[in-house]
């Protein structure tokens, strides 16, 4: 797999003239791009036309992926970008071209993902006299990028394209926006390489901790009787040496490991220091062992609120020791003790060599009572869920789909409801890159476009996208994507025919009053897949389970499998909102769960 951040740009260009349009297109390919999504328009034709002439003359060097819809292409470069660590591109024109990939982009901006969107506006002279198709793109995107750029001359073209990678992938990896109107796609300028040019934006983001800050934690960690270390995406976005160190990190401390469900897959489901996901649906053992710790190692996480629960009972006692490469996260949400500003990987390599080389060990008498805590904990089986022979439960779907892709070449992408907290419970990933989904902004319809763009990047691999039958809909256009392009992804939808948090959460927080959550009207699915020119296939019952997904793995065609689960299956356990870690709701008492709430745990959102 591709370490995080990698890029392979040309350091070096003769320098030429071109226009504007094929400056775009030769500074991609110097950037070491290999596919972009986009769709095209009238504000940006010419750099079509430039793509169309450098596929004629060098081949697809380039590839272009037509999309359906803008949205599409962000959530497929999103995908495309978390599964290598490439950053995403994307090419869009002016008006509602920009505003409608703007959905992907705050997403990426949320999940800190690499990503570069292109997109054309009106000519200079017309911007501002409300013309065809215009809108101000920079205004509107200025909060939901990382950073964003009017280019105003063809001179400035070149710099800006290589400065925009350069910010995207730096620190902490976000969104850039260019917006090139239609004439200095057009006009002519000298071209410079990535190596050529000269940054406007002194942009460079610390990435080694401070090395007192690194043996104070250490000396914590040291000195722990109950340590947890708290993972997020930021260890996926240092890369794979990253998940390695904190995997040695781990064993050398004796330190369970939980993560955030962007984390997922930093650390092996399989090892028995892991305790699961944390946070609103996250394990009892993981939520339990965070609130009793006495010293917390929080690595690229942000302590957002599905995590943190109620802020005044979170963790409480514990030392806290926070390590990210955004200075503004630390101390934002929570305060620490020790906060280290710095690339998550080369922390970690600090702190391992930190720990050797003064001698710590571990204090094994503590840590067995820790253990013992957890292994109580544990005893509880908090995702115990009710068999049935008659009807497929979602987590039975789950666990049948993970056990018979384990051993697999697998990467999973999620929409955004139950069917996503299922999957982060049941779906067991042992390596980084794997699990893509929308965290932040929680977007329904982005695992469909997402699987697409993962797909792409890895054309050999099993790609599933595991979905619910309202979220899908959103972006299920893209499906006549997959089929162009011949990528046999697979949409496994859990059919419950709710859009089902929500009516969860109308069951047990709104006196049972379902407003709008039951998805009437619903297409079948399988006559819908052969409509797109898919494969469709649905499962009724458990007994057939198993030889459908098979048959799903095996198809060569892109697929749409509608698994037709339990109704009314809530997703258990589950920390109400206002509530403490410790005041978790088991699947044994979610019949009464509505009952348990009080007026403080009525703010879910």
């Amino acid at each position: 797999m591709p370490s995080q951040k990698t890029l392979t740009p040309t350091n070096t260009t003769a320098t030429q003239e071109m226009t504007g349009a094929e400056m775009v297109v030769r500074a991609l390919v110097d950037q070491g791009v290999e596919v972009m999504f986009g769709y095209p328009g009238g504000a940006v034709l010419p750099i079509y036309d430039a793509l169309f002439q450098d596929n004629a003359a060098h081949g697809d060097r380039l590839r272009h992926i037509l999309v359906r819809h803008e949205q599409g292409a962000a959530h497929a470069a999103e995908g495309y970008a978390r599964s290598t660590g490439r950053p995403g591109v994307v090419l869009v024109t002016s008006g509602p071209g920009a505003t409608n990939a703007i959905t992907g982009i705050v997403d990426a901006l949320m999940d800190s993902i690499p990503m570069v969107v292109l997109t054309g506006q009106v000519p200079t002279h017309l911007i501002g006299t409300d013309a065809f198709q215009e809108a101000d793109t920079v205004g509107i995107t200025r909060a939901c990028t990382k950073h964003n750029y009017l280019v105003k001359d063809v001179r400035d073209l070149p710099r800006i394209i290589h400065e925009a990678f350069h910010i995207a992938t730096s620190g902490r990896p976000g969104p850039v926006l260019i917006d090139i109107p239609k004439d200095v796609q057009f006009a002519k300028g000298t071209y410079a390489g990535p190596g050529e040019v000269v940054h406007a934006h002194a942009y460079n983001p610390r990435t080694k901790g401070d090395p007192a800050k690194i043996a104070e934690a250490v000396r914590l960690i040291a000195n722990a009787k109950r340590p947890i270390f708290y993972t997020g995406g930021g260890v996926i976005n240092a890369g794979p040496a990253a998940s390695e160190r904190l995997r040695e990190f781990a064993a050398l401390t004796g330190a369970p490991v939980t993560s955030t469900l962007m984390g997922l897959g930093a650390f092996p489901a399989a090892d028995p220091a892991w305790l699961g996901m944390l946070g609103m649906h996250g394990t009892f053992e993981a939520n339990h062992a965070m609130h009793d710790c006495d010293v917390m190692i929080c690595v690229g996480a942000r302590f957002d609120d599905r995590v943190t629960g109620r802020l005044d009972a979170f963790s409480p006692g514990s030392k806290k020791i926070h390590i990210d490469i955004d200075a503004s996260s630390i101390n934002k949400n929570i305060r620490v003790d020790v906060g280290i500003v710095g690339d998550a990987g080369s922390v970690l390599d600090d702190m391992v060599a930190a720990w050797k080389a003064g001698g710590h060990t571990a204090n094994r008498e503590a840590l067995g009572d820790w253990w013992r805590s957890i292994d109580h904990w544990r005893a509880r089986q908090c995702l115990r869920y009710g068999h049935s022979d008659s009807v497929i439960k979602p987590q039975y779907a789950i666990e049948r789909l993970y056990a018979l892709t384990r051993d697999r070449d697998v990467y999973i992408t999620t929409e955004v409801g139950q069917h996503q907290m299922w999957a982060a419970q049941f779906y067991r990933f042992q390596e980084p890159n794997r699990w893509m989904t929308s965290g932040g902004l929680g977007t329904m319809g982005y695992g469909l476009p997402a699987a697409v763009g993962v797909q792409l990047a890895h054309p050999d691999s099993l790609v599933i996208d595991i979905a619910g039958e309202a979220s899908v809909q959103m972006t299920m256009q893209e499906i006549s994507t997959a089929v162009q392009y011949r990528l046999p992804i697979k949409i496994f939808i859990l059919n419950n025919e709710w859009m089902g948090m929500v009516r969860q959460w109308q069951e047990l927080l709104h006196g049972q009053r379902y407003s709008h959550s039951y998805s009437e009207s619903l297409p079948d699915f399988v006559k819908l897949a052969e409509a797109y020119g898919a494969v469709g296939i649905r499962a009724d019952t458990p007994a057939e389970l198993d030889a459908k997904i098979i048959e799903m793995i095996d198809s060569p065609h892109p697929v749409i499998f509608d698994c037709r689960v339990e109704k009314n299956e809530n997703c258990l356990p589950m920390i109400p909102s206002g509530k403490a870690h410790n005041e978790m709701i088991l699947p044994e008492e979610g019949d009464d769960l509505g009952a348990v709430i009080d007026e403080a745990g009525r703010r879910l959102v």
